[in-house]
């Protein structure tokens, strides 16, 4: 979630989020940084319109497929980065087997915040 919230910190400040800047604002927050996630969410945000999405996201109700609504059009961008994040089999292992815990299926679970939550 941290790396969500610095490329926030960047489109707030009007920096350009990119893997330089990214990396700084997680490490001056004490982030041991994975360069793969970095890669990952700025390849995620390269076609998405920032300022759109927190409107949405803001727009959207609490719970429910509010999460699904509030990814917009980064849902796509996520999936081709959440492809190209998932060499390590490991990993890919354990997120399918918190993926089947879930309660409710219908919740979206899908956007950025599931990527690098």
């Amino acid at each position: 979630m941290e790396y969500v919230y610095a490329a926030l910190i960047l489109h707030e400040t009007d920096e350009e989020i990119n893997e330089d800047n990214l990396t700084g604002v997680l490490e001056a927050a004490g982030v041991d940084v994975e360069e793969s996630r970095v890669k990952a969410l700025v390849a995620a945000l390269e076609d998405v319109d920032v300022e759109e999405a927190i409107e949405t996201a803001a727009a959207a109700p609490a719970g429910g497929a509010g999460g699904a609504a509030a990814a917009g059009g980064a849902e796509e961008a996520d999936e081709e980065a959440e492809a190209e994040d998932e060499g390590d089999d490991d990993e890919a292992e354990a997120e399918a087997e918190d993926e089947g815990d879930d309660e409710d299926e219908g919740d979206g679970g899908e956007g950025l915040g599931e990527l690098f939550g």
